[in-house]
């Protein structure tokens, strides 16, 4: 089950966030999201010692925590996306089938004339998609 979706800027600023549980789990989900960036800091500087390949956009798991586990993407123009999921086991082809559509409709979105590059990302219309492709791999299938 996906529990949230991230989006965070160049400079590390928050562009989008959004939150797909009943809960009221804001803030610890910010307490991750903001983690998480220290993580792909580190894989990103240091791609011999993580393993990552250097022209890979997927960077795997980043950690997990007790409930959660976070997975990260990055971008060519260095945007990073987080995805927080409850599942104890997920394929990595599945996230990275997530981080594809999710990357496709980032794009739609920062296309848009009226968007402010580098700015919080507030359509309603990329808000709607995102949620379709959590409703559709929202049970993202565990091993």
């Amino acid at each position: 089950m996906i529990v949230c979706v991230a989006v965070i800027g160049q400079q590390n600023n928050p562009l989008f966030l959004q939150s797909f549980t009943q809960e009221d789990d804001d803030l610890k989900l910010h307490h991750i999201v903001h983690c998480s960036l220290d993580v792909i800091d580190e894989r990103v500087n240091n791609p011999k010692r993580s393993g990552i390949a250097v022209n890979e956009a997927f960077l795997g798991l980043l950690y997990p925590t007790e409930s959660y586990k976070v997975y990260g993407y990055l971008t060519n123009t260095k945007v990073k996306f987080i995805l927080i999921t409850a599942d104890p086991e997920v394929r990595d082809a599945d996230a990275r089938n997530f981080f594809r559509k999710f990357h496709v409709a980032y794009v739609d979105a920062v296309s848009n004339p009226f968007h402010v590059p580098g700015k919080k990302i507030t359509s309603t219309s990329f808000s709607r998609k995102l949620r379709s492709i959590v409703d559709n791999l929202g049970s993202i299938t565990t091993v």
